[in-house]
């Protein structure tokens, strides 16, 4: 059971039906940096509503290399995991917490019967669908037809947008992973950045100057 207080950031969205409903259903988790909250081919039988911190969505290659889908914000839901709850199938993506997180979590079984009960859960629903295949398109465009150092700043401006702070602290082997290429290559672009006049680089740490 989870406080209708914790549920304080939803009430322009829910209406106090649902605000309660949630509160007697669901179950308030929290996770460290770097912790996995949903797991490639785990079965789900809760979808997560995030209330604190950034989770990062990945893909995983046949190699084990992942790439960075998206990035859940506080007041966001994953249209993946909805995609597989509804579907009752296993989980495509992994999702990584990106700070100290906080997560509700509903039960698939309410989510689905509010979804035909409960206009705000459908409306919220469907807006997070859209939402997040806006960001996959982003994803697919940015992969497409931009070259990696505009990847990478265009990487590093969304990080400071999320975090709502110009200094990041992330190691250079992080970005290579959420953008799937080799430290080295990541190394070089910082580099080549901070002669630009656009960022400012310190140990595992990152001043971003222009964004």
């Amino acid at each position: 059971m989870v406080h209708t207080d914790t549920l304080q950031s939803f009430e322009y969205l829910f209406d106090s039906v649902l605000i309660d409903s949630i509160a007697k259903v669901a179950t308030l988790k929290t996770f460290k940096k770097d912790d996995i909250i949903i797991d490639i081919g785990q079965k789900l039988k809760f979808i997560p509503l995030l209330i604190k911190g950034n989770i990062k969505i990945l893909r995983e290659d046949k190699n084990g290399e992942e790439l960075l889908i998206y990035v859940l914000e506080s007041g966001d839901t994953c249209a993946m995991s909805l995609t597989c709850c509804m579907s009752k199938s296993s989980s495509k993506i992994r999702a990584v917490a990106d700070e100290d997180t906080e997560v509700i979590m509903i039960p698939i079984e309410n989510m689905q019967l509010w979804f035909h009960t409960n206009e705000s859960w459908r409306n919220f629903i469907l807006e997070s669908y859209q939402i997040r295949f806006d960001e996959m398109l982003e994803t697919i465009d940015t992969l497409a037809f931009m070259r990696m150092d505009e990847r990478l700043f265009k990487y590093l401006t969304d990080k400071v947008k999320l975090t709502a702070s110009t200094q990041l602290d992330i190691t250079h082997q992080d970005i290579a992973e959420d953008l799937h290429t080799s430290r080295v290559v990541i190394s070089r672009l910082l580099k080549q950045l901070e002669k630009e006049g656009k960022i400012e680089l310190g140990r595992n740490k990152i001043e971003v100057l222009e964004f």
